[in-house]
């Protein structure tokens, strides 16, 4: 079974966004008008790929130590579906915290599921 990869450089790429905008959060002076309402917390986009249904399955590698993981896909889908897998990083404060990744077929999400703390 195939285990599809997401973009390294997108993953670095969406880090740094998360990473710049903690910074600029971080460097406004903070007083009894500053909104931290969200907590630092930021999801950014980060890849999506092609991928293609096999066994009622689609199988990606996930960054940040997760491993890899195997996501159940509704029989309606055959083998050899295609469809996209994307990605999400969590942040708090610019520091990643978990993903999130989504299986879509046709445009219509599938499966979507969390790994870390989303």
């Amino acid at each position: 079974m195939a285990h599809y990869d997401f973009d390294s450089k997108a993953i670095d790429s969406a880090l740094e966004a998360a990473k710049g905008h903690s910074a600029t959060l971080q460097s406004s002076a903070i007083n009894h008008q500053t909104d931290i309402s969200s907590g630092g917390k930021l999801t950014v986009s980060a890849s999506c790929i092609s991928v293609t249904v096999e066994n009622g399955k689609v199988c990606l590698n996930l960054p940040f130590g997760f491993g890899s993981v195997c996501l159940p896909i509704p029989s309606i889908f055959p083998s050899g579906t295609a469809g996209q897998a994307c990605l999400d990083i969590c942040t708090t404060w610019g520091i990643p915290t978990g993903i999130k990744v989504t299986v879509s077929i046709a445009g219509k999400t599938i499966v979507q599921q969390t790994f870390g703390y989303c």
